[in-house]
């Protein structure tokens, strides 16, 4: 008698990517800007917006890419997590593999469904590498995925994470992470954490999008673990652009203030699991620039979670939820987690 077949699962790890070299800056650019959930304009008009914008940024883009080598190292980061997770996942009752599918670069959506139709999947996981939920990213990797799933013909069972913003092991993750910048600093007395998070439009939380109370419900999270009395605290918002009014602080404003203050800075990416352009080049050159120029004394930056033990842990956990779960793994707790039924989210089938 054959011994029934493993059940193989597939994790998809979703992600913004980036662009592998010179010649994909633009493209990528115009692969964002073309994104219905970045401009929400109709077409032709947003693939005319998309193709101006990405046309018009493109040689500033290549210049902050040629500062990390040429492109974005998003892609090998989110590998090195894909094998850190598939490890910690071993054992189980079912074969695991991860696939990335990065939303505006290779490799893409289409790229990792049909893989994982080649590899035999009986199962998805769907995981978002991105710990607090947008319409602006979870959703439109999913919806995303949707259409990549039904283009290669991978019918097969799939439950989505949509959000983790105060998973066990990300808290613990970054709270050990403080700890050691904190450490590092001799201690909080003098020292302001910046907990930066990309922003977006007030526009788009206006109408209901969760991310930026699903951001403060992770700083308070993080704080609450690492239980130092007095710490100097703050949520703010990095990688402004264009003329619309976006969500506040902006962490430049808070560089400016915290020299004014005589504040030496901890800047901890709060909203980013991978380094890229907007924390090996915003935070490390851009921002360190600033506070010297405004008179801040020392400056630190807390690495991104990247393989860190406890995060991988966490994610490990949410796939075994998700797993176990019928639909949406959606978390809720009771201090009051926002989560996505607010948000419309697709079912994913």
């Amino acid at each position: 008698m054959t011994a029934q077949a493993a059940k193989k699962t597939a994790i998809v790890l979703f992600n913004l990517g980036g662009p592998d070299g010179p010649e994909a800056v633009e493209p990528f650019l115009f692969n964002l800007f073309s994104d219905p959930a970045i401009i929400g304009v109709p077409q032709p008009f947003r693939w005319l917006i998309a193709k101006l914008v990405s046309r018009r940024r493109a040689p500033v883009a290549r210049e902050i890419y040629a500062e990390l080598g040429g492109g974005s190292p998003i892609v090998p980061l989110t590998q090195a997590q894909a094998g850190a997770l598939e490890a910690a996942l071993a054992g189980g009752e079912s074969e695991v593999r991860c696939f990335l599918a990065m939303r505006y670069w290779h490799p893409f959506a289409h790229e990792a469904a049909a893989a994982a139709k080649a590899w035999g999947a009986s199962e998805l996981v769907l995981l978002p590498l991105y710990p607090q939920y947008s319409t602006t990213t979870t959703e439109s990797s999913l919806c995303d995925w949707e259409r990549a799933a039904a283009r290669a013909g991978l019918a097969v069972p799939a439950r989505a994470v949509c959000c983790y913003p105060t998973e066990e092991g990300f808290v613990a993750g970054y709270t050990a992470l403080l700890r050691a910048a904190i450490g590092e600093a001799g201690g909080h007395e003098g020292w302001r954490v910046l907990f930066s998070a990309h922003g977006l439009p007030k526009k788009v939380i206006d109408r209901g999008d969760p991310y930026q109370a699903q951001v403060e419900q992770s700083c308070a999270a993080i704080v609450a673990r690492l239980g130092v009395e007095g710490l100097d605290w703050v949520t703010c918002y990095q990688s402004r652009v264009g003329p619309l009014e976006w969500i506040g602080p902006s962490t430049d404003d808070e560089v400016r203030r915290a020299g004014r203050e005589g504040k030496s800075l901890i800047v901890l990416p709060v909203a980013f699991v991978s380094e890229h352009s907007e924390t090996l080049v915003e935070l490390d050159k851009e921002y360190a620039h600033l506070a010297k120029e405004s008179g801040v004394p020392a400056y630190i930056r807390v690495p991104a979670l990247g393989t860190e033990p406890h995060f991988i842990e966490g994610l490990a956990r949410l796939v075994r939820a998700a797993q176990a779960s019928e639909t949406i793994l959606c978390p809720e707790d009771a201090a009051g987690h926002v989560c996505t039924k607010d948000a419309g989210l697709k079912t994913i089938r």
